[in-house]
């Protein structure tokens, strides 16, 4: 899921470890022990499915794996859910898969993407109401053609940090990356798969983490894991493309198409296809807007007239009121401005979505109707398989969307700061650079501003970057465009024909 949204729309707050017994309510020799060291819990189930129109047997394990530092002292518990066809077989592809936030758990690609099950939500756009909330066999899952490995970093799903680890050491671009890319090597190792091929992927930050673990993978000298795809889903790699600090023109300019494909959406322009209308729109945005905005004071009376009436043809907003917001509209604007004549606000992760607010003033919306709107089914979800079905015993509660690593996060990268400059794309042109047969698997959906899909395209398309090896797919939807059922469908079909044309 998303990323600014992400921490600061967090509902849970961060779990703390039970504190010890005061000191003297025990023995003094009791008090001076250190905390017990955590026990890894693996749990296991035999099952059976049909995936990709293949019926498959195969294995379901949830299982701690835990970090230490270099005393041997554990630091943190990572937990990872696997997917495995029996009986094994080492020469089948295993896809890492996590999601973003940072602090968002697994939950969201595994329950409503890949996994073999998936949670049933409401396929149109619509709020998912009140549990029960089905959980259904996923026929999209990605089992026929590769082994799952779905992993929650710490502070996400179950997975947690000890007592008395400091969160620096794991909260943090390098610090993220490092972590999970010991995980995966650990999962290699203890399953035997270090000659299968490779892929690693996720949604949102999850693009980022994989730019950052993949490094970390590839460009270790003594230790390198070969990769064959990474598979970026609502991809954010570039920083610049969501800052609306003022001077910042960039943002303005990647997020129009995204306001042209919501504006079509929802009847306010007219264009024969939502591609239609965001192509004219990236051409626009590129071209004449860019160069408007970049002229600053300087911008001739006649020329702004002319990119204003246009602006306002693409988003469907008044000339007035593009005109009062000297022709830069920010994407909380938009949400509240669109639809202000029925009442009504459109989402964030997915502009299909509308929201009603407490009243038809202001200047943003109240919340994100694509985010309340199918929060509670995920949950459940996962809490009931997790618990129920797999086995696993804790009292922790699953954090969907912790706010603990989020708060934490070290947004810094070689002596580069997130207020600055932040852009990983280069090291995803580096890793394909010493990989003559790494591919890259893009996909987007036309009415996600959280990460959109112009912003993609700029990061991607950047020198350095091989552009033969990229395979770019779009979705009627947003952020997380495997809600709506048929472009999860296209969604899985588009990866399973990516991981086979390895």
């Amino acid at each position: 899921m998303s990323i600014r949204f992400l921490a600061l729309l967090a509902a849970a707050s961060a779990l703390a470890l039970t504190a010890p017994t005061a000191a003297q309510d025990a023995p003094k020799d009791e008090a001076a022990k250190p905390a017990a060291a955590p026990e890894a819990q693996v749990r296991t189930r035999e099952l059976m499915g049909t995936f990709g129109g293949q019926r498959i047997a195969y294995r379901a394990t949830i299982a701690d794996t835990i970090l230490t530092d270099d005393a041997g002292k554990p630091e943190a518990v990572i937990v990872t859910t696997s997917y495995i066809k029996t009986p094994a077989d080492p020469s089948r592809p295993v896809f890492f898969i996590y999601n973003g936030g940072p602090g968002s758990g697994s939950v969201w690609l595994q329950m409503g993407a890949f996994g073999p099950k998936r949670v049933a939500i409401p396929s149109d756009a619509k709020d998912d109401g009140a549990p029960p909330y089905p959980l259904l066999d996923n026929p999209d899952s990605l089992l026929d053609v590769a082994d799952l490995v779905f992993i929650d970093p710490p502070g996400t799903g179950f997975s947690h940090l000890t007592q008395g680890t400091d969160p620096k050491k794991y909260y943090g671009l390098r610090q993220d990356g490092r972590a999970i890319a010991k995980v995966i090597r650990r999962w290699i190792n203890d399953n035997g798969r270090w000659n299968s091929p490779k892929f690693l992927g996720g949604e949102s930050y999850g693009t980022t983490r994989t730019a950052m673990v993949a490094d970390e993978l590839e460009g270790s000298t003594y230790n390198d894991v070969g990769l064959n795809g990474l598979i970026l889903i609502s991809t954010i790699l570039d920083f610049a493309v969501e800052d609306t600090t003022p001077g910042n023109e960039l943002a303005y300019v990647v997020t129009l198409p995204n306001m042209a494909a919501a504006a079509y959406y929802h009847g306010k322009v007219q264009a024969s296809s939502v591609e239609a209308i965001a192509e004219e729109a990236r051409r626009f945005a590129i071209g004449p807007f860019a160069s408007a905005l970049l002229k600053g004071q300087e911008l001739p009376a006649d020329e702004r007239a002319a990119v204003r009436k246009e602006l306002s043809r693409l988003t469907g907003l008044s000339e007035t009121y593009l005109d009062q917001a000297n022709l830069r509209v920010t994407d909380q604007r938009f949400y509240k401005e669109l639809l202000r004549d029925r009442n009504q606000t459109v989402g964030r992760l997915d502009a299909r979505y509308t929201g009603t607010d407490y009243d038809s003033a202001g200047e943003t919306p109240d919340n994100d109707p694509s985010f309340y709107g199918i929060d509670a089914g995920y949950t459940a979800a996962i809490n009931s398989w997790a618990r129920e079905t797999l086995g696993y015993k804790t009292d922790r509660e699953y954090q969907s969307i912790g706010r603990e690593p989020g708060r934490n996060w070290d947004w810094s990268l070689e002596g580069s700061f997130r207020g600055a400059y932040l852009n990983v794309a280069p090291l995803i042109g580096q890793a394909m650079r010493q990989n003559s047969q790494l591919r890259l698997f893009n996909a987007q959906g036309w009415y996600d501003f959280a990460t959109p899909f112009f912003g993609a395209e700029y990061s991607l398309k950047r020198p350095g970057i091989p552009q033969d090896r990229i395979t770019w797919k779009y979705y009627d939807a947003g952020h997380m465009m495997y809600i709506r059922d048929a472009d999860r469908a296209k969604l899985s079909a588009d990866i399973r024909a990516f991981i086979r044309a390895r």
